[in-house]
């Protein structure tokens, strides 16, 4: 289905030829017109599906034709991500879509400086997109009126949960109007996430375009056995040997990133971490190289599973496996995007069969093995235990916010409770609609 048959305005027609897209992905074709219609949404789709654009198009479009002229600006869009990279990544698509609309819109996340954002909210904004911590930060201080929120989204709702929000997300619905379209999307429909639709929706229209937990199709897949202590040396061949230009390399710790990045630039090969611990200038440059072809591998850990979206990117690597079997689909979604193959490689030790196992039960299905030669696997070596968490600024043992979101404040909020009386209970449910991230149109 084409764009044009859609139902959206020609501005928004306009700005979608501009990004090069004509034909609308299926969550998209599902999405957009229920969102239009002012439906609750709970949608589910694999990462690189398109979901971004499947709610910036229609909301923009909801704030065109409620326009609200002679009035100082006050948010009436509220997209909440779990980390600093989606924020801006949503924001992009928002500034994208939206180039030929006289709307505002802010980005606002922790890691960075308070004080711009204030001043970009006191001169008036339509849309915000936030991480939630530094958004309370904003409420607090005073420099944010959420009172006239429209729209809500929650984008990677599931990521969202596991990274331990839900309490800021229940004092986020506790500031907003009750009366609100509310959107949810979410990669996963997990147990927690269906609790979430039902507590926080308002008789949403569900949609699941693809198998849950599914990789995407065009991703090729394959595990190269190798001992731990010779991943780094594999690694370096391999990038060598094929003259990988663009690599996403994925590793569970921050130490490890770092220590990886290091050792291939003394390989020659140019590197740079991501992770939880840098700071968001150093997270930007990194990101920004890596894209303009000035860095060839980007050593990331999961807080970047979700928010990096890079055009034709060819190869991602688990350096080491993910202790959570469904981030291997996000990792992995990071290629083969818009309907571009890509080339998914895991290096794995002994130390890990017992994830590969889980990642396979998760996927139904073996990934391919191939013993590489003079990397045989010394059998005499056994499996020691790995350490349960995420190690990369966001896990779900880490128990202060400051972490969560990227960079603000390392300190725990006080209350939390469930919102306002009755939040989440209209009609037997508050609300959340969202949509996530996308190439084909994102």
């Amino acid at each position: 289905m084409l764009f044009k048959d859609l139902g959206l305005s020609a501005e928004l027609l306009r700005a979608v030829q501009k990004q090069g897209y004509d034909t609308a992905t299926p969550i998209q074709q599902q999405a957009i017109p229920l969102v239009l219609q002012g439906k609750d949404v709970l949608a589910g789709a694999q990462t690189g599906t398109g979901k971004t654009a499947g709610f910036t198009l229609p909301v923009l479009q909801q704030l065109q034709s409620r326009a609200k002229e002679g009035q100082k600006r006050h948010p009436r869009v509220l997209v909440l991500t779990p980390t600093r990279e989606l924020a801006a990544q949503v924001h992009e698509s928002v500034r994208d879509y939206g180039c030929y609309l006289p709307f505002r819109s802010a980005v606002i996340f922790g890691g960075v400086s308070i004080n711009p954002q204030k001043q970009k909210l006191i001169k008036g904004v339509d849309i915000v997109v936030a991480t939630p911590g530094r958004l309370l930060d904003h409420v607090q201080q005073r420099s944010i009126d959420l009172s006239r929120v429209e729209i809500l989204i929650l984008d990677e709702a599931d990521r969202m949960l596991d990274m331990g929000f839900i309490r800021d997300i229940r004092k986020i619905l506790n500031i907003i109007p009750e009366e609100r379209q509310t959107l949810l999307f979410s990669a996963t429909f997990s147990k927690e996430i269906k609790l979430l639709a039902a507590e926080f929706l308002d008789q949403p229209v569900e949609i699941q375009v693809t198998p849950q937990n599914t990789a995407a199709e065009l991703v090729s897949q394959v595990v190269y056995p190798v001992d731990k202590k010779r991943k780094r040396e594999l690694l370096s061949q391999k990038i060598g040997e094929e003259n990988w230009q663009q690599v996403l390399v994925f590793t569970r710790t921050k130490h490890v990133a770092n220590k990886l990045a290091e050792q291939l630039d003394k390989d020659g090969i140019t590197a740079a971490a991501i992770h939880g611990n840098k700071s968001q200038g150093a997270r930007t440059r990194a990101l920004s190289d890596f894209k303009a072809g000035r860095v060839r591998v980007l050593v990331a850990t999961d807080i970047a599973a979700r928010g990096i979206d890079i055009d034709k990117l060819p190869h991602v690597v688990n350096f080491e496996l993910p202790n959570v079997a469904e981030d291997y689909v996000h990792r992995i979604g990071r290629t083969a995007r818009a309907g571009q193959e890509g080339h998914a490689i895991s290096l794995v030790c002994v130390d890990e069969l017992k994830l590969l196992k889980d990642i396979e039960r998760l996927l139904g299905t073996d990934i391919e093995k191939v013993n590489l030669p003079g990397f045989d696997v010394d059998p005499s070596i056994k499996a020691e235990p790995i350490q349960n968490g995420r190690g990369g600024g966001g896990g779900r043992n880490q128990g202060n916010r400051g972490s969560r979101d990227g960079g603000g404040r390392n300190r725990k909020r006080a209350g939390a409770g469930g919102g306002r009386p009755g939040a989440g209970n209209r009609s037997g449910a508050a609300r959340a609609h969202s949509g996530g991230g996308n190439r084909r149109a994102s």
